[in-house]
């Protein structure tokens, strides 16, 4: 389980008809598309619930994101130890640390808050099989960041390399989290 994921829609009447059309093919209502100020003054969304429990949003906002996803969060069974990844592999994911809390710890994408954002949270039950893949503008950055986790003490999931079978001039690397979640950063050399 993810615990909650929220995919940007272009405009408010595609937050309703994702609405509509989930709870049409019976998944479960997790909250009628509406405002929500308590998000923001511009934050419009619906919720369903996956058949695993999982709350999906469809999210619009007034200024239109640079991402697909708006925000992201995992549960964690440390959230102290999985911000220290984290934190150690920013600078080469692209991330940084926002709002900071005992029971949360939010990373922001992009160089502004228009690129959304993942949360590591605590919870009874730590989210599993989770692969994260942020983006890269060069190789060199990749190598970075196995070399940051690594040499950090973090395992080693996959070596700097090409990777053609996912498609021609894609080089990435992985690392596990604290978690065993599977975190990597690619160039897609396009």
């Amino acid at each position: 389980m993810f615990d909650h994921v929220t995919i940007t829609v272009s405009d408010r009447a595609a937050s309703d008809e994702f609405w509509r059309a989930g709870t049409a093919a019976g998944y479960r209502d997790d909250g009628a598309p509406g405002p929500r100020p308590q998000y923001g003054p511009d934050y419009y969304g619906g919720f369903l619930l996956d058949p695993d429990g999982n709350s999906v949003e469809a999210v619009t906002h007034d200024t239109p994101r640079e991402t697909m996803i708006d925000h992201l969060w995992i549960r964690v069974a440390d959230v102290a130890a999985a911000k220290r990844f984290y934190e150690t592999i920013a600078p080469h994911a692209g991330t940084r640390l926002g709002d900071d809390q005992p029971d949360r710890a939010q990373f922001l994408l992009g160089e502004n808050a228009l690129g959304g954002s993942f949360s590591l949270v605590s919870g009874d039950e730590a989210t599993e099989h989770v692969h994260l893949a942020f983006a890269a503008r060069d190789n060199a950055t990749v190598d970075a960041f196995h070399r940051a986790a690594t040499e950090a003490g973090y395992r080693d999931n996959g070596a700097p390399g090409e990777r053609p079978e996912y498609h021609a001039g894609y080089y990435g690397a992985f690392a596990l989290d604290p978690d065993g979640n599977n975190v990597e950063v690619v160039n897609h050399n396009r």
